[in-house]
């Protein structure tokens, strides 16, 4: 990759971290593989991208990078030793020293010790320098059901691979799953760093969650608050059958043991906030009882909030 990592991405020499993560993401949602299928020049530009935010978000490659330490492929450049001319004598002759020479076994071995013997093209044994390769990070986004069921779905690396990811069941929004050995790949014998998956959680119109229980509001209708009856309740596992006891009130919650969140110290709950819902229409009968009802049976809700204020 000859060119320059910034123009990559769009931006600036002296863009922001924040400016590098905005820029990365937006080219990524539009060159990503699986929203170019078939499209070789996306997929490359992808990969392009992909490595020089693998670097640029890097504190510390991004400095070795505008140094001019390590190049756009993020390989090390060759280090290079410069050995002054001086003037000396009476007549103004000019001399090159050959003094650094002589000391080139003891410059090889200052590298041994801070990067492991024989470390660098003039070391011991002539190893190579390695380093493991960086971490990848992507975000996945998932339903909601997915998340809390556990599914297996496909992601596309920066190299076009496409691999399947298995989400376990109760995984949260924000969590990252890491995955060994896919991310960037090392330098010399250094191992690939992981790929890390921060998994973001689509919110559900019906189900919400409270850490490990599920909630949902439960409408019921006016007889069914009175005299009570079965309801049938959706779960993230299905649809099953509660009982709403006679004087029910909006805001009362029935709770379902073990319908929650599965985890491996057991499972939560899923709570049933129940809703009293008038049919829309009020009918001449329904007009006629309340009336009669209300002339024998009247009764003030708010008697206790009159008593406190």
């Amino acid at each position: 990759m000859a060119e320059d990592l910034y123009s990559v991405l769009g931006v600036a020499k002296t863009a922001s971290a924040a400016d590098i993560t905005k820029a990365y993401r937006k080219l990524a949602k539009k060159l990503h593989p699986d929203l170019n299928p078939g499209d070789k020049a996306a997929e490359e530009k992808f990969k392009q991208v992909a490595h020089a935010y693998s670097i640029l978000n890097d504190e510390g490659k991004r400095g070795q990078y505008d140094r001019g330490e390590i190049d756009a492929t993020g390989q090390e450049r060759p280090q290079q030793r410069y050995y002054r001319e001086y003037a000396g004598g009476e007549d103004g002759a000019r001399y090159r020293s050959t003094r650094g020479f002589e000391d080139i076994g003891e410059f090889s071995d200052l590298f041994g010790d801070l990067f492991g013997r024989g470390a660098g093209p003039a070391g011991r044994g002539g190893a190579r320098f390695s380093m493991r390769g960086q971490d990848a990070q992507y975000r996945l986004e998932v339903d909601f059901l997915d998340a809390v069921n556990g599914t297996k779905t496909r992601i596309t690396l920066p190299d076009g691979e496409s691999l399947d990811v298995t989400i376990p069941p109760g995984v949260s929004d924000g969590q990252a799953l890491r995955l060994k050995g896919k991310g960037m790949p090392g330098m010399g014998e250094g191992g690939p760093g992981d790929a890390l998956v921060e998994v973001g959680v689509r919110t559900h119109p019906v189900f919400k969650r409270e850490g490990n229980d599920i909630v949902i509001e439960l409408p019921i209708t006016f007889d069914e608050a009175v005299l009570g009856g079965k309801v049938e309740v959706p779960t993230i596992s299905g649809r099953v059958s509660a009982t709403v006891p006679p004087g029910a009130n909006t805001g009362q919650t029935l709770r379902l043991k073990g319908r929650g969140i599965k985890t491996k110290s057991g499972a939560g709950d899923q709570l049933v906030r129940l809703s009293v819902v008038l049919p829309e229409k009020i009918d001449d009968d329904l007009k006629a009882f309340v009336e009669k009802w209300r002339e024998k049976h009247g009764y003030d809700p708010r008697r206790k909030l009159k008593e406190q204020a």
